[in-house]
């Protein structure tokens, strides 16, 4: 493996991560395991899944500050920064301009169309991450126990996400105790011990991340005090500025504080707190009407980037209907630039302050057996959050059951998308039947779709 890769090839390498990013955060870790891990063999298994481990238990979207773990582990602050900045930008550019596109028109039948064939196209991308992930993950009775029970404690029972992996990671430690080992959950991963030994083998043996994560800087508490007050005065002077500007009644700053209060509690990524956003800014807030909170959720879950992207839109969507600009179009513009900066800056802060002391930890057996128990969890959520896709793309109708404990999701059989049905069958026979290319299956399922919408 040749270890001079510059932080240019490295970003090109982000900006094809960044263009492929659909289908939600399954999807999204699907795409970066599969050029990091697999393809480029930059980070190791072990990494890979520790890192997300760690994002797993953050609030905000996972798939976005693993990208930025992944960048920083790789080239410092400055790939961290790169990664995560340009895994949100596509999604930022192709929300922003659908909101527009909506808010003035409200019907747009070509991409309509096109969104309708990706969405379906998408189902097999996030079914293939499941099955990736399972596959190296779930190598024994003690992991998949662990996946199937955290599958249904927040499929059938709404288990809230954190408490789900805070109990993944106690029964881990309690395990290893007993057994004397924190057995790996990934198949070909290094263990610790391996990981010691091969420090003695040559650096061009080593991927690329392992080289880099060798000469990482202990943390240190001046660091973190430093970055407690960088992050502080980059996070709060912008809304400080439009408080000056225009108010601290005015939207915009009403929209900083909600949203930076909800970048904060948002575990367990955008899903998790979709029911939150949409009842305080139809009910509370008044800027959406009912229903139309859907249809964000439809851009966010077409376009590239993070499913929490469509906070943008509702940012967009009550600054454009606010009247405190005379260009209706450049308050909704403003909107979506604070919503999303409110959003994303702790993002960046909780990577950069956690990492280093997560990368320093690595090697500790009990907390190897911890995070190895929080990432075969995982593999049970992101089942979770493929199932809920799936049905919310296929089925138009839902109900839940409700029993005691048990608060299940179901689909309403009869609401079936005859249509949709059929694209996914193609995707999934593409996918994992023809090994079509991840563009060539979301290519060909956004011209099907645009295609039936035309045909009626």
């Amino acid at each position: 493996m040749n270890q001079s890769v510059s932080l240019k090839e490295a970003t090109w390498v982000w900006c094809r991560i960044a263009a492929l990013s659909f289908g939600g955060p399954a999807g999204q870790i699907s795409v970066m395991h599969r050029i990091l891990v697999d393809e480029k063999k930059w980070v190791t298994e072990d990494q890979f899944l520790h890192a997300l481990s760690y994002c797993m238990l953050l609030p905000g979207p996972e798939a976005q500050q693993l990208a930025t773990y992944m960048g920083w582990l790789m080239h410092r602050t400055i790939g961290g920064l790169i990664a995560g900045l340009l895994f949100i930008v596509p999604g930022f550019v192709s929300i922003l301009v659908l909101s527009i596109i909506y808010a003035l028109y409200q019907q747009t039948p070509v991409l309509a169309g096109l969104f309708f064939g990706l969405k379906c196209g998408v189902i097999a991308i996030v079914l293939d991450a499941v099955n990736r992930i399972g596959r190296r993950v779930l190598v024994n009775r003690f992991s998949r126990l662990l996946a199937a029970a955290s599958f249904v404690m927040i499929f059938c029972f709404a288990l809230p996400f954190p408490l789900i992996l805070v109990a993944a990671a106690i029964l881990g430690a309690g395990r290893a105790r007993l057994v004397g080992s924190s057995s790996s959950v990934s198949g070909g991963s290094e263990n610790a011990a391996t990981d010691r030994s091969s420090q003695k083998q040559a650096s061009v043996e080593k991927p690329l991340a392992e080289v880099h994560a060798g000469r990482l800087s202990h943390p240190t508490t001046g660091r973190a005090l430093r970055l407690l007050l960088t992050f502080a005065v980059i996070w709060f002077a912008p809304i400080r500025l439009l408080s000056e500007l225009f108010g601290p009644q005015s939207v915009f700053v009403t929209e900083a504080m909600f949203f930076s209060k909800t970048a904060v509690v948002t575990f367990g990524g955008a899903y998790a707190v979709l029911a939150h956003i949409a009842q305080q800014a139809v009910e509370n807030f008044h800027w959406l009407q009912p229903g139309e909170m859907l249809d964000g959720l439809g851009m966010a879950e077409t376009t590239p980037g993070p499913l929490i992207m469509v906070v943008q839109f509702v940012g967009f969507m009550a600054a454009f209907r606010s009247g405190e600009f005379q260009s209706s179009v450049g308050a909704g513009i403003l909107g979506a630039v604070v919503t999303t900066w409110v959003t994303f800056v702790p993002c960046f802060l909780w990577i950069f302050l956690g990492a280093p002391y997560v990368e320093r930890l690595r090697g500790l057996p009990t907390l190897n057996a911890m995070m190895a128990a929080v990432t075969a969890a995982v593999v049970g959520v992101i089942g979770n959050l493929a199932v809920w896709f799936a049905m919310h793309t296929l089925f138009e109708r839902h109900f839940t059951v409700r029993s005691w404990a048990l608060q299940l999701l179901l689909p309403d059989i009869t609401s079936i998308d005859p249509a949709a049905a059929m694209i996914t069958v193609l995707a999934v026979v593409a996918c994992f039947r023809l090994k079509v290319g991840m563009p060539g299956i979301l290519a060909g399922c956004s011209v099907v779709g645009l295609c039936m919408k035309l045909m009626g």
